[in-house]
């Protein structure tokens, strides 16, 4: 299959002519990879089983791994879900259209194919003008993981889709970089209490303050247990991985620096190629591997989004190892973690003085 490639030169207004054949391919089944305000998107028609099996097919997803579903509009919410609660009125009065997508108990129109095989749907509104004329155009809604191959760092551009992807989906739609870099945090709403399973950049502390009480789902800090089944994306499967074996080192400040340092001399004696993740205000601290600066500590954000390019670097630079500063767990820094803490296989040491 050949994929073709569409550039997107202007976001508002959107060329809504040049969109009109991405929305044909959704309609008639077909798959198109698409920005997001949160990573670019694998789309297909999420009414249409055999559309979300490509999905799956494409990425070589598990098939009991959900699929986010996107709308456009508030009114394309309700034929698709059993009921609204008045929590997710609340919240998609404040998030929507953002980066959250919510949880819902889904309605027959939507095939299991699309919803991993469970009796729920998840589903967000996009912000980016992109995104949504697409989803406009298709007349559809739009199921849309991440447009990778499954478990590898998620794209945050239109070059990262087609390494992984060119050949497998019909069309790529080039809008450039993505603005947030990580995917949208995940609430369910299908139980007693509002859960959280996957932190993003509508942080915890966003939704405390909009609903009161939520509770965060164990899975956020350890591997789901086997035989479980996933109730959203991120959950169960190996993800945001790049090829090497990456560590987390935690800890303070210099100690963390020591223990990165001796790690990296020592891989590198045995013959292996090290990569290192700091943050800007190391620069000069690091003396041996291929460095790769993330951001500033002070600027949550730019770290998120430079996270998974910076993954994807270490790809096209062949290393074996990867170190990686830590990073504190709060606000946007929660969400950065949990996808490090993924990406790593949960394998993180402490920093120890060296003398």
């Amino acid at each position: 299959m050949e994929t073709k490639v569409i550039t997107m030169e202007d976001r508002e207004p959107v060329d809504l002519t040049r969109l009109k054949e991405a929305g044909e391919i959704l309609r008639r089944g077909g798959l198109v990879a698409f920005p997001t305000e949160t990573v670019y998107g694998l789309g297909g028609n999420a009414l249409d089983k055999e559309a979300s099996q490509r999905i799956y097919a494409a990425k070589g997803r598990p098939s009991d791994n959900p699929l986010i579903v996107h709308i456009a509009e508030w009114e394309e919410l309700s034929p698709l879900v059993q009921e609204v609660p008045e929590l997710a009125k609340r919240l998609a009065s404040l998030y929507w259209p953002g980066p959250m997508t919510l949880i819902f108990k889904k309605r027959g129109c939507i095939p299991y194919a699309t919803s991993g095989g469970l009796d729920t749907v998840a589903i967000r509104m996009p912000s980016d003008p992109i995104a949504r004329a697409l989803i406009r155009s298709a007349g559809v809604p739009v199921a849309a993981p991440s447009a990778n191959t499954s478990g590898r760092p998620s794209p945050t551009s239109a070059q990262h889709v087609l390494e992984d992807l060119r050949g497998a989906i019909d069309l790529v739609i080039d809008g450039g970089e993505v603005a947030v870099g990580l995917e949208s945090t995940i609430v369910d709403l299908t139980g007693d209490v509002p859960t959280l399973l996957r932190p993003g950049a509508v942080t915890a502390e966003m939704l405390r303050r909009a609903i009161g009480t939520l509770a965060l789902d164990p899975a956020l800090t350890r591997p789901l247990a086997e035989g479980v089944h996933p109730k959203a994306p991120g959950m169960k499967y190996r993800h945001y991985a790049p090829r090497a074996e990456m560590t987390l080192v935690e800890g303070e400040r210099e100690q963390v620096i020591q223990t990165i340092n001796r790690l990296a001399a020592d891989a590198i004696a045995a013959g292996k190629k090290v990569g290192v993740i700091a943050t800007d205000e190391n620069r000069g601290a690091y003396r041996f591997g291929d460095i790769k600066w993330i951001g500033d500590r002070a600027n949550e954000a730019k770290i998120a989004h430079n996270l998974f390019s910076v993954l994807r670097a270490f790809d096209a630079d062949g290393v074996d190892l990867i170190y990686s500063e830590s990073i504190p767990e709060h606000d946007l820094g929660y969400a950065i973690m949990n996808r490090m803490n993924k990406a790593a296989g949960h394998r993180h040491i402490k920093a120890e003085k060296t003398e």
